[in-house]
């Protein structure tokens, strides 16, 4: 994805039911679950507790017909996390929208820019 400047971006969240929102965060623990191969370093990752973390992946695996993210439990060999091939399908999607949404309004994001207050 493109980087956009911090001074034109948007924060894009999708409302897939009432109590069911697909943000920024649950992209990004997305991310950083395929990255790090673990629920609770990801979590760690984005300064959040190891319950915050476990409970956003629950969320998600509830929000779609199949799981998202799939944990194996620990053990003497450890445990981990992965995305499921939904996972990655719903980031992709995710952080597709996201970047069609900002080429969009690219020129109203500048124009607002240009006429905002600094602070």
């Amino acid at each position: 994805m493109t980087a956009t400047p911090a001074s034109r971006r948007l924060s894009l969240r999708v409302l897939l039911a009432p109590d069911a929102m697909l943000g920024p965060g649950k992209a990004e623990l997305l991310e950083r679950v395929r990255d790090t191969g673990s629920i609770s370093a990801a979590g760690r990752a984005m300064g959040m507790s190891y319950k915050r973390a476990w409970d956003l992946a629950s969320a998600m695996n509830k929000m779609f017909d199949a799981p998202l993210i799939q944990a194996s439990k620990g053990g003497s060999s450890g445990g981990g996390a992965v995305l499921t091939p939904l996972g990655t399908q719903v980031l992709a999607t995710y952080r597709r929208i996201e970047q069609t949404c900002a080429q969009a309004a690219a020129a109203d994001l500048d124009w607002l820019r240009a006429h905002a207050a600094a602070t």
